[in-house]
């Protein structure tokens, strides 16, 4: 009786009534899963309640795992709930047709997204973990075994996410009864395609493999590239990317890098030729310049980047109006600019202080004694020339 005064209404209403119901039990049923996901991470990984939903690690997975039981028994429940509503689709999937295929096919996809957002997932952690372990040791080089672990870890992520997510793929479409085999022979051709005809990818890709392997040059270092400076911002398999200092970024092949410059690699040097008028002393000069070298690695806001006293080289050229004298910082990498602008403006005032001249372009002339220079002597403010 109550079946039959149900079905007088409009097939329209009863869909909508019957999906309806499909959905609020999906989202009970989603809300239920994300609970118990966010429960379990928070008991596996030690987050506190209060953080929970604001740490990536946690939030993601729970929205994950929310989308896809909601799909998942709003798919298994839609075409029974509308069969029992009375209302017949013109699709001709019957729900024992759906029930078989879900039990079969649809729950080994289910089984093969879950596996493969899991191995993302892990490798994702896997790699930042590694990060995060060697930034916690404490060490001279730990900057630098921090960037060869973030160059290698975004290169081992990014291939093996697209292993893992391509060979999914590949799964998902033969449970789907789609014939993988044109897939397999095209990349096959294209394999051949790349390895006869696109000599240069493959060329760029084995200079990116040692480009990391030989550790040349990590995310974060300052480089030279065929004459183009700039910070290392990304080394994929592929390219390299730097960004110079007016902020342009300048992309390179691997296989096309002729020269490569690493400026902060392990430690730098910052040069300084330090120019003084030829009446000046040398050794007192360098004397002046030892003290300065001493007072700025004193300082408590660069000493922990200077790696070594100042270096005097001394002398280094007679140039037409100035004696050049070389001196030289050993500093942590990245901060030989930051040492050596500070070591310009102390040179600068004390030079000033010291009475020390700073040369600036003049020149004399010598005409020999063949032809002495003119003599002017000024009578009565006339000139005459002898």
């Amino acid at each position: 009786m109550d079946n039959q005064m149900f079905l007088q209404y409009p097939d329209w209403l009863r869909a909508i009534a019957a999906l309806g119901a499909v959905v609020a039990v999906a989202y009970v049923a989603a809300e239920l899963a994300g609970r118990a996901v966010r429960v379990a991470l928070m008991g596996a990984l030690r987050v506190e309640e209060s953080v929970s939903f604001f740490t990536p690690i946690v939030r993601r997975p729970i929205r994950v795992v929310r989308a896809a039981v909601f799909l998942l028994v709003l798919a298994v429940l839609a075409m029974p709930a509308l069969e029992v509503a009375g209302v017949r689709t013109a699709v001709g999937i019957t729900p024992a047709a759906l029930g078989v295929w879900f039990f079969a096919s649809g729950l080994r996809i289910t089984i093969i997204g879950i596996i493969t957002y899991v191995l993302v997932r892990f490798i994702a952690a896997t790699t930042l973990r590694l990060e995060e372990e060697i930034g916690r040791a404490e060490s001279p080089d730990v900057i630098d075994r921090v960037k060869r672990a973030r160059t290698l870890s975004r290169l081992m992520r990014n291939a093996l996410t697209t292993t893992v997510v391509a060979i999914a793929a590949l799964m998902a479409l033969r449970e789907l009864q789609v014939d993988i085999m044109p897939v397999l022979t095209g990349a096959g051709i294209a394999g051949l395609a790349v390895g006869f005809g696109a000599q240069t990818l493959v060329k760029d890709l084995i200079g990116g493999v040692f480009l990391t392997i030989e550790n040349q040059v990590r995310v974060g270092d300052v480089a030279k590239i065929n004459g183009t400076g700039g910070l290392v911002e990304a080394i994929n398999l592929r390219t390299i990317v730097l960004r110079d200092l007016e902020g342009i970024v300048h992309v390179f092949p691997n296989g096309s890098i002729d020269t490569l410059a690493n400026l902060s690699k392990d430690f730098s040097y910052y040069v300084v030729d330090v120019g003084v008028a030829y009446k000046e002393d040398p050794d007192r000069v360098m004397a002046v310049l030892r003290d300065v070298g001493t007072e700025l690695a004193a300082d408590p806001k660069f000493a922990a980047n200077i790696l070594e006293p100042l270096e005097i080289l001394g002398v280094d050229a007679f140039e037409e109006s100035q004696v050049a004298i070389k001196v030289r910082f050993k500093t942590r990498p990245l901060k030989q600019w930051e040492v050596g602008r500070e070591l310009r403006r102390r040179i600068k005032k004390t030079f000033d202080a010291q009475g020390i001249e700073f040369p600036f372009p003049h020149r004399s002339l010598y005409f020999g004694e063949a032809s002495r220079p003119f003599q002017i002597e000024q009578l009565g403010g006339v000139q005459a020339l002898p």
